[in-house]
């Protein structure tokens, strides 16, 4: 798996207060305990660091692997 797909898996896991390997890269997110809230705090992160990526992007496919090619 990419670095971006990685890190990004350690924010997640950080947000949802578990391991990063408890996520696997394919796994949907939302079902995993990612809510709304916490979506947009990635989003709004993601935008200081000078990325553009809206809320729709995001839950279309909501897994770590679709989400590090968009940033990627």
């Amino acid at each position: 798996m990419s670095e971006t797909a990685v890190r990004l898996r350690a924010e997640i896991a950080e947000l949802l207060y578990v391991d990063p390997e408890e996520l696997g890269f394919e796994e949907n997110l939302i079902d995993a305990g990612l809510d709304s809230i916490r979506v947009m705090t990635l989003i709004e992160r993601w935008r200081r660091e000078g990325r553009e990526i809206g809320f729709p992007d995001l839950v279309e496919k909501p897994t770590v692997a679709a989400w590090a090619e968009l940033l990627g």
